[in-house]
């Protein structure tokens, strides 16, 4: 593969048997205005919607099994959002990479989170045409993992750490700290944490990144020391999303 989208391809970590897929994935409709022929980008946009929720809905709902639907409803929404799609548009540098018309360019269209957030499901929509369902699948997981975690311990009450930590401040003295390590190869890395309070040893956790160890050590140390549960909310475990295996995605599981 050759031509100015190379570097991205890179950055993703797969290549295109058809090019010219993530070209039109990275052209704004701006730049079909003074370029007579050239098609935009809103169709694989719209077929990337699409694949994009089914990828994060089959995660998620794999991974959170007790969940209620109104959780599941709120991480999804929370992942697929213009600002989280913006912010994976953003790691990727996308928005160099952009055609824009002449217009666009002069009013910042490449910062702008919409045009970043449409071109992102854009790319996930070339994919799935590229190299179908399961490949898309896999690097969609691979570059929202880390906002998949953060959108399933946050609002929902399932955040583990923030309670360890509330718990050590009322029962021990000093706060709770994490030792992690990491093994396996880069595109399948799995880590694990243990979690210390008072010198001891409290929890073992495991997980595809490391805020996931860090949550599950958290989780389990909690539900050894806490008082027991008095809430129905309580009474839920927080269940880590599945691993993906994926052999070409360029992100990472830091």
């Amino acid at each position: 593969m050759t031509g100015p989208t190379e570097p991205l391809a890179a950055r993703l970590g797969y290549s295109f048997t058809d090019p010219a897929l993530l070209t039109l994935a990275l052209t704004h409709r701006s730049w079909c205005a003074e370029h007579a022929g050239d098609e935009s980008n809103e169709r694989l946009e719209f077929l990337g919607d699409s694949v994009l929720g089914l990828a994060v809905t089959d995660h998620v709902i794999r991974g959170l099994p007790e969940a209620p639907e109104g959780h599941l409803a709120k991480v999804r929404a929370a992942v697929v959002s213009e600002p989280t799609l913006a912010l994976v548009a953003q790691d990727l540098g996308l928005g160099a990479d952009l055609r824009l018309g002449r217009g666009e360019l002069l009013s910042g269209g490449r910062l702008k989170q919409s045009i970043l957030a449409d071109a992102v499901e854009a790319v996930f929509g070339a994919v799935y045409l590229d190299a179908g369902w399961e490949t898309a699948r896999a690097l969609i997981i691979c570059f929202l993992r880390e906002h998949i975690d953060e959108a399933a311990a946050g609002p929902g009450g399932h955040d583990y750490k923030t309670r360890l930590q509330e718990l050590a401040a009322h029962r021990f003295d000093g706060a709770p700290t994490y030792v992690l390590t990491e093994s396996g190869p880069d595109h399948d890395k799995r880590f694990a944490a243990v979690v210390h309070l008072g010198g001891a040893a409290v929890g073992q956790g495991e997980g595809t990144s490391k805020k996931q160890a860090e949550q599950d050590a958290a989780r389990r140390a909690w539900a050894e020391l806490a008082p027991p549960p008095t809430t129905p909310e309580d009474t839920v475990p927080r269940h880590h999303v599945d691993d993906v295996r994926h052999e070409q995605a360029g992100c990472t599981n830091a």
